[in-house]
């Protein structure tokens, strides 16, 4: 027996650019080929969402849609040609993709409305979900911190163990300390480097790094950056700067800070789509580089297993990045709270 029949499924909708997410009760049709119906636990919430809400991705053709592409959860029932996953298997969602197929976005109807959403969605207590958004979790990480595995943690930490060749001696610069920033911080951490400097403007982010142990936390607004990362020794720049703050102002920042001859920028923020990055030609024909970053370069199905296995064994908390935890009804003030810098990483439990 099919678990769509009369399921009822408790969404946050956005209808409109720069309006609150509207809570809606939902229903969908029969799962089409690769499609998997997931209960789903915990979803976490990325600035991504804000950049929607506030239509700063560019235009928004798909109004009203649903949002979110990182949580946790259990497949309840998998449509035709699934076979990456099975009924019962506790699963990670993520935007990143992965093995399995690609399947259209479900459409779901809300009083016979049709309400659109992507290849994986998760501010819903169910959600249909493309088989190649889906992982297994690994066992070694409960559901409420594997919903990091669906973005932050692949995106900042894979930045480190995939695309720079940093080592344990190397400088290395994060602007941005969120859920992002802070993955890449654990990961160089974990991966013994000595010298990392942490940049914020949020105290509380940074006195949380420092109880961390990295060489330097410094707030922006307060210090010349430039000159405090010369005073500690690197007078000609860092080696890399990862930066995640998510400003045009923070990349050319972050392309400041690293050195001649071989400096690498690696970023993973999302400006506004209408703005552009603004570098002088002088520094990049002097050896420095730049890039964007893919999410971390990560396969999912490779590498979420060994990120998970590397940081849990880390003697730092990844809990330390989920500061606080909201029910779906709360999902705008999850949202504001984000965009404010009060919390790390919003975690949204679900009810059903």
């Amino acid at each position: 027996m099919s678990e769509l029949t009369d399921l009822s499924i408790k969404a946050a909708v956005l209808t409109a650019i720069n309006k609150p997410l509207e809570i809606k009760n939902l229903t969908c049709q029969k799962l089409l080929p690769g499609q998997v119906l997931i209960k789903i636990l915990y979803s976490g919430v990325c600035r991504s969402q804000l950049m929607e809400v506030q239509g700063k991705r560019g235009e928004d053709n798909w109004l009203p849609h649903l949002l979110g592409h990182e949580a946790s959860g259990i497949v309840l029932e998998i449509g035709p040609e699934v076979s990456k996953v099975n009924e019962g298997d506790e699963v990670i969602l993520s935007w990143i993709k992965s093995s399995g197929v690609e399947a259209p976005g479900a459409i779901y109807y809300n009083n016979e409305k049709v309400v659109n959403s992507g290849a994986v969605t998760t501010f819903s207590n169910y959600s249909i979900v493309s088989e190649n958004r889906l992982v297994k979790k690994p066992e070694d990480i409960p559901f409420h911190t594997a919903i990091l595995l669906g973005c932050a943690l692949p995106t900042g930490a894979g930045m480190v163990q995939n695309q720079l060749n940093i080592s344990t001696n190397s400088s290395v610069a994060v602007i941005g300390l969120g859920g992002i920033g802070l993955s890449a911080i654990l990961m160089l951490i974990a991966k013994k480097v000595k010298n990392i400097i942490a940049i914020d403007i949020s105290e509380e982010k940074l006195a949380q790094v420092r109880s961390w142990g990295v060489l330097e936390a410094m707030n922006s607004s307060e210090v010349n950056i430039k000159e405090r990362i010369r005073s500690l020794g690197f007078e000609n720049g860092v080696d890399f700067c990862i930066e995640s703050a998510g400003a045009v102002q923070t990349i050319e920042q972050g392309f400041s800070l690293i050195r001649n001859n071989g400096g690498e920028l690696l970023f993973a923020s999302h400006p506004p789509d209408d703005e552009k990055i603004s570098l002088a030609p002088h520094e990049l024909i002097s050896g420095k580089k730049i890039a964007g970053s893919w999410g971390g370069g990560t396969k999912p199905d490779r590498d979420f297993p060994v990120l998970s296995r590397i940081l849990m064994a880390s003697h730092i908390s990844l809990d330390s990045l989920l500061s606080k935890e909201y029910s779906l009804n709360d999902i705008n003030l999850a949202l504001s709270d984000l965009s404010e810098g009060k919390v790390f990483r919003p975690l949204i439990k679900m009810e059903h």
